[in-house]
């Protein structure tokens, strides 16, 4: 590795500075953001399989509590699926605007790690049969792969069977 490799990263995000401090193992890939181009683009630009990337949603529950939700990105969630299982009457998604302000990411830039206001995260419990992930990582046109395992064991995040196929 040449001296620059180890000095030069991609994206200095909330999200990597979160996961050195935490040394986590993962790595850094680029692509070309599109406006609502979402996990297919991101997965095609990169030449991963959609399943594997993993989108990063904040949504709320009826008290207006946010939460953050990671699913495949070729699955919806059930939100009515994932509220029974948290024990809240009801979940939706939060408004782009609402959401940037709880993660301090703008919405296609939203990663789980390094949010601004500590929220309780799920993960659709399959994600973590995976070998490797891609999932935000802070910024949009900015994925990190690592061990999906990392979402349960470093970041706390309960799994969850709340997929709905799209």
């Amino acid at each position: 590795m040449s001296k620059k490799d180890k000095t030069t990263h991609v994206s200095e995000t909330p999200a990597t500075q979160w996961l050195r401090a935490h040394k986590v193992e993962f790595t850094e890939h680029p692509y070309e953001y599109l406006e609502h181009g979402g996990t297919e683009h991101s997965a095609l630009s990169l030449g991963l399989d959609e399943h594997t990337v993993v989108k990063t949603l904040v949504m709320q529950d009826q008290d207006a509590k946010p939460l953050i939700v990671l699913m495949h990105g070729d699955c919806k969630v059930s939100t009515k699926n994932l509220a029974r299982q948290i024990g809240a009457k009801s979940v939706e998604p939060c408004k782009p605007e609402v959401a940037n302000r709880h993660s301090g990411f703008l919405v296609g830039g939203t990663s789980p790690f390094g949010t601004k206001k500590q929220m309780p995260v799920f993960i659709e419990e399959s994600i973590l049969e995976l070998p490797r992930i891609a999932i935000n990582g802070g910024r949009r046109g900015f994925l990190v792969q690592l061990s999906p395992q990392v979402c349960v064991d470093v970041l706390g995040a309960v799994p969850v069977h709340c997929a709905l196929a799209e």
